[in-house]
């Protein structure tokens, strides 16, 4: 992310996320003004960074009485995003796509599925909730008339470069890509890939160096 000609990185994003959930919080038991050290303490970030991350975005606090709470509440949720709804489709109903479409805590955080496809025939047609999954043929002319704008892709390996691509030819401008492969797409196409085998193996290295197993 660009901003003001400065490259924003993207763990700062994700920490900006970090600070919304801490002053929303805040906000809702009325306090109304925090220092970055007391930001950073409640966060476990230094002051020095707590600054840093918000500096890439203007002049928010007052030098000796710290940041308004609301005031910074609300232009972090302009910054990320989260004074919007965005519309979402997931691609794939499998398990993973299934657990996706039952979730229930999207639309507190801005995102509403509106559309869900898949290749199985059999789950054509069929409703889960209020949703009616769709023939991955119909993604192009759903997405433009229910205007998505970020789609979960849960298909196999061998789907996922040909459904992204028809994705994107759709004007979808963001993808959560679940399948273990790196997708080939435009550059001003944001794919954020999530591999739940590779994090999960991650962990088990973590478990084997506490049982000695790293040590050299």
């Amino acid at each position: 992310m660009v901003m003001n000609g400065k490259k924003i990185p993207q763990s700062t994003i994700s920490r900006l996320f970090v600070y919304l959930r801490e002053l929303t919080e805040l906000d809702k038991i009325n306090i109304r003004t925090i220092s970055s050290a007391e930001l950073g303490e409640r966060t476990n970030l230094s002051d020095a960074q707590v600054r840093k991350d918000l500096g890439y975005f203007g002049q928010f606090g007052v030098s000796g009485s710290g940041y308004a709470v609301g005031e910074l509440k609300n232009a972090l949720n302009n910054i990320l995003g989260k004074d919007k709804i965005w519309n979402v489709a997931i691609v794939g109903v499998g398990h993973l796509g299934s657990a996706l479409l039952a979730y229930s805590g999207f639309d507190t955080h801005g995102l509403k599925i509106v559309a869900a496809f898949d290749a199985d025939e059999k789950k054509v047609g069929k409703k889960f909730l209020d949703i009616t999954i769709q023939s991955i043929e119909e993604i192009k002319q759903t997405v433009k008339k229910k205007k998505v704008e970020l789609s979960i892709l849960t298909v196999p390996v061998g789907k996922a470069q040909e459904v992204a691509e028809e994705l994107v030819n759709a004007g979808v401008e963001c993808i959560l890509n679940f399948a273990p492969v790196s997708l080939n797409v435009p550059e001003n196409i944001k794919v954020k890939d999530v591999d739940l085998s590779r994090e999960l193996e991650t962990l088990s290295y973590f478990l084997a160096g506490k049982n000695g197993n790293n040590k050299k």
